[in-house]
């Protein structure tokens, strides 16, 4: 008889046996879409966003052993175990290992597995994200003030490029029916917008001062942080909140300003005191209607 913990138990060896090896963990995550029977060919061409993001934190170093010189982040490298191990388990149950799925997360990976869609990929994605952030706020207190100011840029653009498909009115406007298209996660435009290689492309760690990466702001990357997605900042979390059955991501949030590890007092950071001319186009053109 299988042990109730079957499915869960090997995920959570098959995640450790890779923790201190980034490059391992990349494999790793990059076998999870090819199922368990390692042939998924609907399902394989979703894991490029998965696996441009990723490739982006190896860059950065921030999945390497806390041993390195420099050391890896701890709270970095705990964000992607949890999205690890919830799509190792989901494999593992969808290939008839024992156990109940250890959390909603791994429910929305199985209903991809069954159906893979692009709305389905970023609610399993953005499930195990959101999870793994709201579970590990502590670890977020330790990091810089310069990383915790990014981890504040990273989460609205995952949770941006889900509302491109799943909410294309709220994140567009007008362009709405470019949505799908652009935020497809099979499609090198949705990996390289989530990979953030255009807003932070610093190794780990950081060594400026939060001022001193805001005065690199008006980079194409950030306009569209400040100009697109600011703007409707707190609508998208409540409308994420919502499609990932999760209310706690409203915890993170207060009056349009993003507060994980971060003072709602110090909210400056996300408003820019002038945007320039391209800046106030792209607010003027995906405005809301």
């Amino acid at each position: 008889m299988s042990h109730p913990q079957d499915a869960l138990a090997r995920a959570e060896a098959q995640v450790a046996a890779v923790l201190d090896d980034p490059a391992s963990r990349l494999a790793l995550l990059a076998r999870t879409y090819r199922g368990p029977d390692g042939d998924a060919p609907r399902r394989l061409p979703y894991r490029r966003a998965a696996l441009s993001f990723m490739r982006w934190q190896l860059r950065r170093g921030v999945l390497e052993p806390l041993d390195a010189t420099p050391p890896g982040s701890q709270w970095w490298r705990a964000i992607n175990e949890r999205l690890l191990r919830d799509g190792c388990e989901a494999v593992a149950l969808a290939g008839g290992l024992g156990g109940e799925p250890s959390s909603p997360a791994v429910r929305l990976w199985l209903a991809f597995i069954a159906r893979p869609t692009g709305r389905n990929w970023y609610r399993a994605h953005n499930a195990s994200i959101v999870s793994a952030y709201l579970q590990h706020r502590l670890l977020a207190e330790s990091e810089s003030a310069p990383e915790r100011f990014f981890m504040n840029v990273a989460l609205p653009r995952v949770l941006y490029a889900h509302a491109l498909v799943g909410a294309p009115r709220l994140a567009l406007g007008r362009f709405a029916p470019l949505g799908r298209l652009l935020g497809d996660p099979r499609l090198g435009m949705a990996g390289a917008f989530l990979s953030l290689g255009h807003v932070l492309s610093v190794r780990y760690p950081l060594m400026q001062d939060v001022e001193g990466y805001i005065g690199e702001k008006y980079r194409l990357g950030r306009l569209l942080d400040y100009a697109v997605i600011g703007p409707r900042l707190q609508a998208l979390y409540e409308w994420s909140a919502e499609e990932l059955g999760e209310p706690r991501l409203l915890d993170v949030i207060q009056d349009g300003s993003p507060i994980y590890a971060w003072q709602f007092e110090e909210r400056h950071v996300w408003r820019p005191e002038r945007m320039p001319l391209l800046g106030r186009v792209l607010a003027r053109v995906t405005q809301a209607r």
